[in-house]
């Protein structure tokens, strides 16, 4: 995986909108803010001067970004993205046992092994989705 440097935020300059929607964020006068022309939106830099937070936001939680010299990239704390494989592994991992647990329960040898192949594929396809939402 490639870091990105983060750039410190020139108070002065303009940007493209992290939002992606091609407009164009602009220093507010006589603020610490920066507003983007096309979708309205407002950015308030952080007191350390690498980070931008939107400010009205329909998320429930705070979207910030860094500037790394050609694009913003999201944000993310480190305690999130280290625990993300932590709950994923927990969750397959109670998924596949009591799954386990009801195909062992069928005297059939025949439908314990189909009941078996599915719970695994059920439980890969769950694993895969975790997988590919962590990603974005």
């Amino acid at each position: 995986m490639r870091t990105y440097k983060s750039q410190k935020i020139d108070q002065n300059a303009d940007y493209p909108c992290p939002c992606r929607r091609n407009g164009c964020i602009k220093p507010i006068t006589l603020t610490e803010a920066f507003g983007c022309d096309r979708c309205q939106q407002i950015f308030v830099v952080q007191d350390d001067g690498y980070v931008i937070e939107q400010l009205s936001t329909h998320y429930p939680y705070k979207r910030l970004w860094r500037w790394t010299g050609q694009q913003w990239r999201l944000d993310r704390s480190s305690l999130n993205v280290s625990y993300l494989p932590l709950v994923v592994l927990a969750a397959f991992g109670m998924m596949v046992f009591f799954l386990l647990l009801a195909t062992l329960q069928t005297p059939d040898g025949a439908q314990s092994v189909a009941r078996l192949l599915t719970t695994l594929a059920v439980a890969l396809a769950v694993v895969g989705m975790f997988w590919l939402a962590s990603r974005r």
